[in-house]
């Protein structure tokens, strides 16, 4: 199953990076965090096949995926969006990325990097077209 994935939060509250392959599923004590509010509200949108996030060093620390897709999503767009980010503040060192889309055949790839995380939603830009 494509069960939620996330690392558990330090003492501080803050989500403790884990390496990808000891991701292990928990279950929300008490009311739902606001991350997982913001998660579930993004899954329900149309055409959503999955979300991964990852910090900042790409290390995913939630994700909606089996490990293998996690994994290279996770690797790949984290180098894209630094890689994006720099580009940008090459061009206007007083500028930074705010968000970037990839759209191909099958795939539409959101990402919305942020100082400590990286936010990626993948969805099928023709869900319109086949439902």
């Amino acid at each position: 199953s494509s069960a939620a994935l996330k690392a558990p939060l330090s003492p501080a509250g803050r989500a403790e990076p884990r390496r990808a392959s000891r991701l292990l599923p928990l279950r929300p004590a008490g009311a739902m965090s606001e991350v997982e509010e913001t998660i579930n509200r993004i899954r329900t949108h149309k055409g959503v096949t999955g979300i991964v996030i990852v910090d900042s060093e790409g290390v995913p620390i939630r994700s909606t995926f089996e490990n293998k897709q996690t994994l290279q999503y996770s690797a790949l767009i984290s180098q894209l969006a630094a890689k994006a980010r720099s580009v940008v503040r090459d061009l206007d060192p007083q500028n930074d990325l705010t968000f970037l889309r990839i759209r191909s055949k099958k795939h539409e790839i959101m990402v919305a990097p942020d100082r400590e995380y990286i936010l990626i939603v993948i969805q099928d830009p023709n869900a319109d077209q086949n439902a």
